[in-house]
C-alpha cells in the first residue's frame, strides 16, 4: 500500500532513482566487458589448417568444438586434463599440433590446465584484451581458441596460460 507521507514518498522515490542509477552504471561498466568477448574474426587464411565450419563439427567432440571454434570456456575443475601428472605433450584437439609440454604445466588451482611458457612458435595471442579476462591464445596452426593468458604465474616467465582441457589431447611419453 502506497504511503500517504508525501515526505517517505520522496524518500521512496529518491531511493527508487538511486537503485536504477547504480543499475544504468553497472551495465555500462559490464559493456566494455562483454564487447570483448573473444571472436573468431580472423581471415581463414591466415593459418595452415583451414576448414569449413561444417567440417570443424563434425572431427570435434561438441566440446572441444565450442571451445576451439566459438570461444567457449569449459567448467572449472571439470577436465581431467587438470589434474594430469604424466610426463607428455598437450596437443591442440583441433590440428594435433604440440603446444605444452608437461615440465611447463603447474597446479594453478584454477581448475584448468596452466602452464608457464608454450612451445615454441606453437600459439599466438590476440589482443590486447581486458586485464581481468586476460589476453586470447590460439593455436598457431587452426586458429583454435584455447585459453587465456595472464600475468600472475611463476617464475621464469610469469606467465599463466590458462587453457580449456576441451582444446587440447595429451600425449604421455
Amino acid at each position: 500500500m502506497p504511503s500517504r507521507n508525501p515526505a517517505a514518498s520522496a524518500d521512496q522515490a529518491t531511493r527508487r532513482k538511486a537503485f536504477f542509477g547504480l543499475g544504468s552504471g553497472a551495465l555500462a561498466l559490464a559493456f566494455p566487458l562483454w564487447a570483448l568477448r573473444p571472436s573468431h574474426a580472423f581471415a581463414a587464411t591466415s593459418f595452415a589448417v583451414v576448414k569449413p565450419d561444417s567440417e570443424w563439427k563434425r572431427l570435434l567432440a561438441p566440446q572441444a568444438y565450442q571451445v576451439l571454434r566459438h570461444a567457449d570456456t569449459e567448467a572449472p575443475f571439470s577436465s581431467p586434463l587438470d589434474k594430469e601428472k604424466r610426463a607428455g605433450i598437450y596437443r591442440c584437439a583441433g590440428c594435433a599440433q604440440s603446444l605444452f609440454s608437461s615440465g611447463r604445466k603447474f597446479d594453478s588451482g584454477t581448475g584448468w590446465p596452466s602452464f608457464w611458457q608454450p612451445m615454441s612458435k606453437a600459439v599466438t595471442e590476440k589482443g590486447p584484451s581486458h586485464p581481468m579476462l586476460g589476453t586470447e591464445v590460439l593455436c598457431s596452426r587452426c586458429g583454435g581458441q584455447l585459453g587465456h593468458v595472464f600475468n600472475d604465474g611463476p617464475q621464469p616467465t610469469g606467465l599463466r596460460y590458462c587453457i580449456n582441457g576441451a582444446a587440447l589431447d595429451f600425449k604421455a611419453v
